[in-house]
């Protein structure tokens, strides 16, 4: 072990494997941003929550932005992986369903990760802006896609139909991660059937 790390050791995590304290780390910065966002997010209650000294954070991730962007890429990826492979399956309002459930067990115990990638406080350019509107733009297409298949199996007059239904699909995902942040009581498994109740009445017999 070198003479620096030995020297920025956070007391908590004495011993411990490097792998493990950096998912410590990361762990308690992604819930530090989450909660507070880009811009007021704070690296010392990031090492005071992950048991480790400051200059430990600066070691392995370079820098406050380097730390949220690993963030943020793990984020981001659980969330589009989980939306795309939501997408295989009928066409029909079981498909908001499923794409809903995918969100809401990929959140679970980690709706941090939702505001991660929609973090309101970020600068307006730079390496962090990109990379969240990369998961931003996926997601969004993966929903109008979803959106414009839907649409297909039943004639529409105007269109601007599509546009309109898919602002009100990205809408209602963002209302749903809403409304669980105020109920947090709620796992997956009953947002899922909640939602799936809701979907139900909207059918042709609901």
């Amino acid at each position: 072990m070198g003479k620096q790390e030995a020297g920025t050791r956070g007391v908590g995590t004495k011993g411990m494997p490097r792998k493990e304290r950096e998912r410590l780390i990361l762990d308690a910065a992604a819930d530090e941003f989450g909660r507070q966002g880009y811009a007021r997010g704070s690296t010392a209650r990031v090492a005071a929550r992950a048991g480790i000294t400051k200059p430990m954070i600066y070691e392995y991730f370079g820098s406050k932005d380097g730390l949220y962007l690993t963030c943020l890429k793990h984020a981001g990826t659980r969330l589009v992986t989980a939306v795309d492979n939501a997408q295989e399956g009928p066409s029909d309002l079981t498909r908001a369903a499923r794409t809903l459930a995918a969100v809401f067990h990929t959140l679970e115990s980690r709706l941090h990760d939702w505001e991660l990638v929609y973090d309101t406080t970020l600068p307006a350019e730079g390496e962090l802006h990109a990379a969240a509107t990369v998961y931003r733009r996926e997601l969004n297409r993966l929903g109008a896609v979803g959106v414009g298949e839907f649409l297909r199996s039943a004639p529409a007059d105007d269109p601007l139909d599509a546009d309109l239904a898919t602002h009100l699909w990205y809408g209602t995902v963002s209302a749903a991660v809403a409304w669980w942040r105020h109920h947090p009581e709620q796992n997956a498994a009953q947002m899922t059937a909640r939602f799936a109740r809701i979907v139900a009445r909207l059918g042709p017999e609901g």
